[in-house]
């Protein structure tokens, strides 16, 4: 066992043929996530997160999830992060990855309370989504015209899945990339849970000092949902492609936010829900 993946025997059936053979699974663990400040309060941590994730990239995870929530804004405002807790007696794994935040930051964990709305199964709640970005203080990205060709964008998913190794072992994981108009990839990254593989990008964009992403483009596996669209917005990301189907709130944030939203990115063809002017000549 790796901490990525996990070798397992397993029965195979081919017809009326039944045999034994070893597979690999992507490994599955929850992930805690605390922060800590030593102000005048104590430097007790506090939990503010459990997440199931692919191990690998915890840090990454961890920044890119307190980054798009709005709970941190820069690299300087973090003391230090480290994993902690006891180590899996197989894995090796520690769960539990702890940041100590500067006593100066004003920590807003009611943010994180923004939750409660986006739940698949709210149906009255698009409006309130849509209000709680402008009051956190997104802007409008209508700036940020870089173009993306047409090809850069259909060849991105193939190119991308030559660079998942995990996906190419186990077939389990999904991926987030980003990359720039002249179509040079510049990150990706895979987990079990696509919002988790976001904020691993997000996460290394985020500590290389390179947010706001104004001039990449973000793409990521199966569906595009309102906290996709979200991620993307608050890294400055101009356009989000998926290579699944986008949702109605996530073209709505598109549309508000002067963001680009390609869905169905697959075979050759795509569909533009949002932005068309950030696609290059030959779209249409």
């Amino acid at each position: 066992m790796t901490g990525s993946s996990q070798a397992i025997e397993i029965s195979k059936v081919d017809g009326s043929q039944v045999s034994s053979t070893t597979d690999s699974v992507a490994v599955e663990e929850p992930l805690e996530i605390q922060l800590t400040s030593r102000s005048a309060g104590g430097s007790a941590a506090k939990s503010v997160s459990i997440t199931m994730r692919t191990p690998g990239d915890d840090h990454d995870l961890a920044l890119g999830f307190l980054f798009t929530e709005g709970i941190i804004q820069s690299a300087d405002q973090v003391v230090s992060i480290g994993h902690y807790g006891e180590a899996d007696p197989l894995s090796g794994l520690k769960n539990i990855v702890r940041i100590e935040i500067d006593p100066n930051v004003d920590l807003q964990l009611d943010r994180l309370q923004r939750h409660f709305y986006t739940t698949s199964s709210c149906g009255v709640c698009g409006k309130a989504s849509l209000d709680a970005l402008r009051v956190t203080g997104q802007n409008s990205l209508a700036a940020h015209k870089n173009v993306f060709p047409t090809r850069t964008l259909i060849d991105m998913p193939s190119r991308v899945r030559k660079q998942q190794p995990l996906f190419s072992k186990t077939g389990g994981l999904h991926a987030a990339a980003v990359f720039g108009s002249d179509g040079e990839i510049v990150i990706v990254k895979e987990d079990v849970g696509r919002h988790n593989a976001t904020d691993k990008v997000i996460g290394s964009l985020f500590s290389a000092a390179r947010l706001p992403a104004h001039d990449l483009a973000l793409l990521v596996s199966g569906r595009a949902s309102f906290e996709l669209m979200q991620k993307a917005l608050v890294a400055g990301i101009p356009l989000l492609a998926a290579v699944g189907a986008p949702s109605s709130l996530a073209v709505e944030t598109a549309k508000e936010f002067d963001m680009t939203l390609i869905g169905f990115l697959r075979d050759g063809t795509f569909n533009i829900y949002a932005g068309h002017e950030r696609v290059g000549h030959g779209a249409f």
